[in-house]
């Protein structure tokens, strides 16, 4: 699964000349003055220099980019450290949590089994996870005990692909079914087996299809449906059906211990204004496990290179370096927002942005505020990690760092917005 940094060229293709369809191919240097195609070189000067910025003694440990046009790589860039002592130099084959960017992996993998004629996207999740036949929804009183009645719709695989299935997700009136959850903790599940026995138990917050509450729950789910449905572990499946096809050598649930040097120290920011190691077992033992069990909510390990095939696997429409992993309408599908029967159909997060199958969908670039286009797909991850795919400018954009915010008045300030922006004037007709 991982292996050492010097076959990075071969991963990300750019030893070819010259660039074929599906294909990660180099751009002219950057360093050297030339202009890529469609990509200012001078303008990306404004990215490199923002990141190093960031990347300084009192801002974030260290960084790496990674942007695409056309099938092209034009920037892929390490600053900063990776460790706490920022004695260790930031690599560009640095391994990171993407934490919740593991969600549309895991939606992939989802549709992969669609693809196959096995699932269907309204089934209800019961039909494969019986434990989930008989869900209730908790009412949120103000006093008295809670009081449940059942669901006035079953759960299906579409509402969970689009958060859309009930779970608590942190919303106001979701405090009793969210103790309810706590109280018997599916997160300490031995696997993910256990993780849906646990779940099955506790209320729903609202009536399935009612509203967007984006929560890991539902994607664990996604992940114990792809065991059942396939047959395998689903981290087996993953390396069988994804992982392997696409060359994303450094992906994985764990790192192996010979490369375990290459992870990323992960902090939060800590008293007195200073960043310290996060808890949790993997800041302690980088490249740990980081659940209990295979969490397709955000449990992988990756890199920017890999996670940049992936990316420019759904940018061409589903296809590699010759390896078909979606049909090109499935893709389509998986980038359109999903929110249609909510009023407005737009997330909890933004105005601006709709939901599609395993990540966010822009519906009005200017009440967003930032520079992109309609129908720009991505996500991000707890730990400052983000990425997005906009096929109306050909374009791939990965970010990673590894700091948990805290929203203390001092932490880090968030960066993925000025990032973004940065990549995007530097485009060119």
């Amino acid at each position: 699964m991982y292996r050492c940094s010097a076959i990075l060229t071969v991963v990300l293709g750019l030893a070819m000349p010259m660039a074929q369809a599906g294909q990660l191919v180099t751009a002219p240097s950057i360093a050297g003055g030339a202009q890529s195609r469609s990509v200012s070189a001078d303008r990306l000067h404004s990215l490199d220099r923002y990141m190093q910025a960031v990347t300084g003694p009192t801002g974030y440990l260290g960084a790496v980019t990674l942007v695409m046009r056309d099938g092209k790589l034009v920037q892929h860039r390490a600053y900063g450290h990776r460790d706490l002592a920022r004695r260790q130099p930031m690599a560009e084959d640095a391994i990171f949590r993407i934490y919740s960017m593991s969600k549309t992996v895991t939606s992939v993998a989802v549709l992969m089994l669609l693809e196959e004629g096995r699932i269907g996207l309204d089934d209800p999740v019961s039909r494969y996870l019986p434990e989930f036949s008989t869900m209730q929804v908790v009412q949120d009183e103000s006093v008295g005990p809670p009081v449940r009645q059942p669901a006035a719709d079953p759960i299906t695989i579409h509402q969970l692909l689009t958060h859309t299935a009930g779970f608590p997700a942190g919303l106001p009136g979701d405090e009793r079914a969210s103790t309810e959850v706590q109280r018997l903790n599916p997160h300490g599940a031995a696997d993910l087996a256990g993780f849906v026995q646990r779940l099955s138990r506790t209320p729903l917050a609202a009536d399935p299809g009612t509203r967007f509450g984006y929560d890991g729950a539902a994607t664990e789910l996604l992940a114990r449906l792809v065991e059942v449905v396939a047959g395998v572990p689903f981290a087996d499946y993953l390396h069988q059906r994804l992982f392997d096809p696409l060359k994303m050598v450094d992906t994985g649930f764990y790192v192996p211990r010979p490369q375990r040097n290459r992870v990323v120290d992960i902090t939060t920011m800590g008293p007195h204004g200073r960043l310290v190691l996060a808890d949790g077992p993997s800041a302690k033992h980088p490249g740990e496990p980081l659940n209990p069990y295979t969490s397709g909510a955000g449990g992988l390990y990756s890199t920017a290179a890999d996670y940049a095939r992936f990316c420019q696997m759904l940018l061409n429409g589903g296809s590699l370096d010759g390896v078909s992993i979606l049909g090109h309408k499935t893709v389509e599908l998986m980038m359109l927002n999903h929110l249609s029967q909510l009023d407005p159909p737009v997330t909890q997060f933004s105005q601006a942005e709709g939901f599609g199958l395993g990540g966010y969908v822009v519906i009005d670039p200017a009440r967003r505020g930032q520079l992109g286009s309609p129908g720009q797909f991505g996500w991000a991850g707890a730990a400052s990690t983000s990425y997005t795919i906009d096929r109306r400018e050909g374009l791939v954009a990965i970010v990673l760092l590894q700091h948990l915010p805290n929203d203390r008045a001092d932490d880090l300030p968030r960066i993925s917005r000025h990032f973004y922006n940065l990549v995007y004037q530097a485009l060119e007709p």
